[in-house]
């Protein structure tokens, strides 16, 4: 039977809007009832831990001790992903009703795509910094079951999050956010991390399955990414800024696009590696010439969030999971401008990379100690208002 929603006005990612009708049986006695709201939005603290620990340790400048405090974020971010996974699984045993009435919300629905990148992150993590604390070949076991899981559950979400939004949410024009780009920017994700594992894999057809396989997951996520940004601007123009709470999520945007730019330099990275090396000079060119622009691009759209962002402090904004969008976007865009420093020589991007890792720290720092205040008082989990 499908579940009617109550929507008397915008709704903040991870907070589910109440069904109407009688509550399920035993609805106020469930067990584990710290659990009953917890969302799949969570999972993106655990990707704004891992991607300090894996930008960290690929940029241009190494200080002394640097390593290690990346291993450390490693850590902090693998430790954070075992508790949640272990957290929802009782969710979804023990609050299956609310489980699906988050399926059922277009505000939390796409944040499933959040679970394939928490895996996708700490798994890459493991191979860029958790090799020294682990080992090589425990590292690499930990990347391949966790890539595979990722990039599993990161194809699923990019199609069932969008037929779910088509057959069964009921959405308006005004209602789009950069939330929906979550579950399509999964698999770019996967096009990122995957090169990771390509010097692990038997010479030959295999190397160069990824390889390839990486690529169409690049292709499948930059297009979908492409349909969803228009509807995204779009309603900015024309409806105005997005309510308080939503703000931060503007910064959603720079995922796909620092993504993909560490995307296609990875591969490129990568491509002497397999079948395709004689290709390794066209990988080369189109990393350059794809990630410059795109680059410049998402630097406009970080100076527009952030403008957004301040006016919206200004108004009063509180604190939200939604802060959790200041971290991995940001992440991929350092990721992104040191991979073009890779392969361009220009020390501007060294600097910007820096530049944005500052940046980054900064917006861990926040969304972190908010969030230690949060679960220390019980509002994080508490039944949404």
């Amino acid at each position: 039977m499908a579940t009617t929603l109550v929507r008397p006005g915008p709704t903040t990612p991870g907070t589910p809007t109440a069904p109407t009708g009688p509550a399920p049986l035993g609805a106020g006695t469930h067990k584990a009832p710290s659990l009953r709201h917890l969302g799949p939005n969570w999972y993106a603290s655990v990707m704004g831990t891992a991607i300090i620990a894996n930008a960290g340790a690929t940029l241009p400048y190494q200080l002394p001790g640097q390593r290690v405090v990346c291993q450390i974020f490693w850590v902090l971010a693998a430790t954070a992903l075992a508790v949640l996974l272990t957290a929802r699984a009782g969710h979804w045993l023990h609050h299956r009703d609310q489980a699906r009435t988050h399926l059922l919300d277009p505000a939390v629905a796409p944040f499933y795509g959040c679970l394939s990148m928490a895996l996708l992150a700490v798994g890459g993590g493991a191979l860029i910094v958790g090799k020294d604390l682990i080992g090589l070949p425990a590292a690499i076991a930990v990347d391949t079951v966790l890539f595979t899981a990722g990039t599993a559950i990161g194809l699923l979400a990019a199609v069932a999050v969008p037929y779910l939004m088509v057959v069964r949410h009921k959405v308006e024009a005004h209602q789009a956010t950069p939330v929906w780009l979550l579950p399509v920017v999964a698999p770019m994700v996967s096009a990122a991390l995957g090169p990771l594992l390509i010097p692990h894999l038997p010479a030959g057809q295999a190397r160069e399955a990824m390889l390839l396989g990486c690529y169409a997951m690049f292709g499948l996520s930059l297009l979908a990414t492409l349909l969803l940004l228009p509807l995204i601007f779009g309603r900015l123009i024309v409806s105005g800024p997005l309510p308080l709470a939503l703000t931060p999520t503007l910064f959603l945007v720079l995922g796909p696009l620092g993504q993909s730019t560490t995307a296609v330099n990875s591969l490129a990275d990568m491509a002497p590696e397999s079948n395709a090396g004689a290709y390794s000079g066209a990988f080369s060119a189109f990393a350059v010439v794809y990630g410059v622009p795109v680059m410049g691009f998402a630097l406009m759209w970080l100076a527009l969030a952030a403008a957004m962002l301040l006016r919206a402090a200004r108004d009063g904004m509180g604190f939200a999971m939604t802060w959790w969008a200041l971290t991995f976007p940001v992440g991929t865009c350092v990721t992104g401008a040191a991979g073009l420093a890779r392969h361009t020589g220009l020390t501007a991007f060294s600097w910007l990379a820096a530049a944005l890792f500052l940046a980054l720290l900064t917006a861990w720092l926040l969304a972190a100690a908010n969030t230690l205040r949060g679960l220390a008082t019980g509002r994080l989990l508490a039944a949404p208002r």
